[in-house]
């Protein structure tokens, strides 16, 4: 009953940044001290995260991991089509993908709460969006991340070749804000 009034005020003010988070599980552990909306992870506390998975949005059946990217720089950006700042997020993805996907980066889309899966499929082709996305409407492939506030769409974590978290941003991002990111990391 809670949640179900928590879901429905989210969905009513759009998109948010949540609040301060910490909560402590036996896997990753988000943290956002101070409610920061850009947190890194300096190597001895990142902290590895189960795989994470889904059915592939724009191929029905087919299955999308993370773990399918390892050794990589994975961007996981969580969006919806119903999100206006995702909307012109997703471009800004668009360039990150295309700037390092030759130098070890590799951008994944989790799109949540879009329960019309033809809406999710044609927001990614009329942006021409080449990244995949697991298709995720209730969320369950993050039920791995201890903590992170799942309402805060559209957002964004940046894994490390090691597959361990390196950064988090709680708001909407430009090229320009992740691409040095993933350059730094893919250097590491």
């Amino acid at each position: 009953m809670i949640l179900g009034a928590v879901l429905a005020a989210v969905l009513v003010t759009g998109c948010s940044t949540g609040k301060d988070a910490v909560d402590r599980g036996s896997s990753f552990q988000f943290v956002a001290p101070g409610g920061k909306v850009d947190i890194t992870y300096a190597v001895p506390e990142r902290q590895v995260v189960p795989k994470l998975s889904g059915e592939d949005l724009m191929n029905e059946g087919k299955q999308l991991s993370t773990a399918d990217f390892a050794g990589k720089v994975v961007v996981l950006n969580l969006w919806g089509q119903w999100c206006g700042p995702c909307r012109s997020e997703a471009p800004e993805m668009e360039q990150v993908h295309q700037q390092t996907k030759n130098s070890g980066g590799q951008v994944i889309g989790i799109d949540v709460r879009d329960p019309d899966r033809d809406a999710a499929q044609d927001f990614v082709r009329d942006r021409s969006l080449t990244y995949p996305s697991i298709y995720d409407p209730p969320g369950r492939s993050l039920l791995q991340l201890s903590g992170y506030p799942r309402n805060a769409i559209p957002s964004t974590i940046v894994l490390d070749k090691q597959q361990r978290v390196a950064a988090v941003f709680l708001r909407p991002l430009l090229a320009s804000d992740l691409v040095p990111v993933v350059r730094r990391l893919a250097a590491e």
